[in-house]
């Protein structure tokens, strides 16, 4: 097994600097791969250097973070209630963020105030736990997960359906980006964003790191995780709390994305062919970055200069995945 943990990661490395190496390499804009490497390295004054610098390292870099805490939010929510189809984007996780990220958006821009980052991932977390709140409420009266899976669904719908309520009365100048990033893009973004971003994610996934051994046991079953001294009612809330802060930060600076939190850990559980918290979750990160900054690049290669919302892509991936851990979940059942 530990040869079979190696060979991942080293795919899984490999693919992530690949993926690097081709987000900063190919676009729209006529720079050679070598100029390209050449400004990353040596910097430069012109057109070019901006380009690299200021549009194409923050977006990969943006999609390189978010992307891993999008995974990771999915994989912890997987944990929670030990189904591989829950995810920020089905149980309607995201869409609370969305929710809330726009009124503040949409506040700001009325009153002409400036947003920082920390305002952003705070509303998105509020709006975040909130569509957690209701899933766990409504979870205590279902008694199937597939139930459960559709309120969650309905819980998203009713959120996008406020979300472009609130857009469309949006400023006229504000309409067209509110509705860029509502569908899920990494287009815009800064150096300011990626640093707010990997100070949270960062946290998020060495908070996660420290709980693996708690989590392991939780897998196990409950009885079994307090025979060994793990306090159920903080894990569980622990959980809720890291899995709610990763989605946050992700829809508070790209919008919601779909099929990720989902698709990459079932994908990464199934190559690993482990159920090993501290195996499993840098390879639920890794696997996201990878996923995530491919689909990207797809998103704004395949059709340019017309650039596709990253949900797009990510759901014709990510898709066939979920539907493929629902079919393993029932033949397991069988």
């Amino acid at each position: 097994m530990k040869l079979r943990y190696a060979a991942v990661f080293t795919v899984l490395s490999a693919a992530l600097l690949a993926a690097l190496y081709l987000n900063l390499t190919i676009g729209g804009a006529d720079i050679s791969p070598a100029e390209a490497l050449k400004i990353l390295f040596r910097g430069g004054a012109d057109t070019a250097s901006d380009i690299i610098m200021k549009i194409r390292v923050p977006r990969a870099m943006a999609a390189l973070i978010l992307g891993g805490a999008l995974s990771l939010s999915g994989y912890l929510l997987q944990t929670f209630f030990r189904n591989p189809i829950a995810g920020p984007f089905v149980l309607g996780v995201s869409s609370g963020a969305k929710l809330t990220v726009a009124l503040i958006m949409v506040a700001a821009a009325e009153s002409r105030a400036a947003l920082t980052s920390g305002a952003l991932i705070s509303a998105a977390f509020i709006g975040s736990l909130a569509s957690l709140a209701l899933v766990l409420t409504v979870s205590r009266s279902v008694g199937s997960m597939s139930t459960l899976v559709v309120c969650g669904v309905m819980i998203g719908y009713i959120c996008s359906a406020m979300t472009d309520f609130v857009v469309t009365f949006a400023a006229d100048s504000d309409i067209v980006n509110l509705r860029s990033w509502s569908l899920g893009t990494f287009s815009g973004m800064n150096m300011d964003n990626v640093r707010a971003s990997a100070v949270v994610t960062a946290s998020g996934l060495a908070l996660t790191l420290l709980l693996a051994k708690p989590i392991g046991a939780y897998r196990l079953g409950e009885s079994y995780a307090q025979n060994l001294g793990v306090r159920i009612k903080p894990l569980r809330a622990a959980l809720i709390l890291l899995s709610g802060l990763l989605s946050a930060c992700v829809t508070a600076f790209a919008g919601p994305i779909s099929f990720v939190g989902i698709a990459v850990p079932h994908i990464v559980r199934t190559a690993l062919k482990t159920s090993k918290p501290v195996v499993l979750i840098p390879s639920c990160f890794l696997g996201g970055s990878v996923f995530c900054m491919l689909c990207d690049l797809i998103s704004r290669t395949a059709f340019a200069p017309t650039e596709l919302s990253i949900s797009t892509v990510t759901a014709i991936f990510g898709a066939p995945a979920v539907i493929a851990a629902m079919l393993r979940q029932r033949r397991d059942r069988v």
